[in-house]
């Protein structure tokens, strides 16, 4: 019998304005083409013309017209002059195990947005993670190519799936969510609302799965770095320099170096966002 996790109590869920909007557009427009002597094309246009707008926004990760999005740490954070530096798609083996020894050697902290299947193959390497001061958080149980096209059950089922899993094999329940790619529809904001997560993107990204050179990747998440920042590297997917080693372990020394020359201080999320 599978274990059902407590959620934290929430106030009820709300359609964000465009969702409500949507479905007062495609009310006014069944009405048209009802009630209006050829409206019917104009009216379906119109219907199209929404289904576009919604579409182009969960193809937007950093939007937030589909539900809440955090996209950088609150003021009192940035206040703080902290970061947040995120790395997902692990815990991989091989690049897992250098990236928690240079952030160790920098005495920064990260989160890693891991994915729950691989958590179940290395299962000490993701309480190491947490062990060393980092925090894991959810980037559904197998990221699934197809992901922003579930509806809301195919949603639950992946998100819980890798709720239930991290929370087993690190004995701390994830607090926020990453969709794969970033990408979703206007059903992933209710489900996240029901199981207490919040959704996260980010900042800047250095788009480390297909970039292979190191220093274009740094110069995309360094360049006027500032407090509030979340960035977006990859140690799982990840692309590889023409050396054949991982970008992530060629770009973070320089990245962490300049944390510290900026005054800045990397946090995991769940202390960054608790102010």
């Amino acid at each position: 019998m599978s274990q059902v996790l407590p959620v934290p109590r929430q106030v009820p869920w709300h359609w964000p304005p465009l969702i409500q909007a949507s479905a007062a557009w495609h009310a006014a427009a069944i009405g048209a083409a009802i009630l209006v002597p050829g409206a019917l094309p104009w009216a379906v246009g119109a219907i199209v013309l929404n289904h576009a707008v919604i579409t182009a926004a969960g193809l937007t990760p950093r939007s937030s017209l589909l539900g809440p999005n955090v996209t950088r740490l609150p003021a009192p954070a940035a206040a703080r002059r902290e970061i947040a530096i995120t790395i997902d798609d692990g815990p991989d083996p091989e690049v897992t195990p250098q990236v928690l020894d240079l952030l160790d050697a920098h005495g920064q902290r990260a989160t890693f947005f891991c994915i729950a299947e691989r958590v179940l193959a290395h299962p000490e390497l993701a309480r190491q993670i947490v062990g060393r001061g980092h925090s894991i958080q959810n980037h559904t149980a197998r990221h699934r190519h197809d992901f922003s096209l579930l509806g809301p059950r195919g949603f639950a089922r992946e998100i819980e799936r890798a709720q239930k899993v991290l929370h087993e094999v690190t004995g701390q329940r994830p607090t926020c969510f990453r969709a794969p790619a970033g990408l979703r529809n206007p059903f992933l904001a209710p489900v996240l609302h029901r199981l207490g997560l919040s959704l996260v993107s980010w900042t800047r990204r250095g788009f480390d799965t297909r970039e292979r050179d190191a220093a274009t990747v740094l110069g995309r998440l360094a360049n006027e770095l500032a407090a509030g920042d979340i960035l977006l590297l990859h140690d799982g997917h990840a692309a590889r320099t023409l050396q054949g080693r991982p970008v992530i372990l060629e770009v973070l020394p320089a990245l962490l170096a300049r944390v510290r020359a900026e005054g800045l201080r990397a946090v995991t999320l769940p202390e960054g966002l608790s102010a």
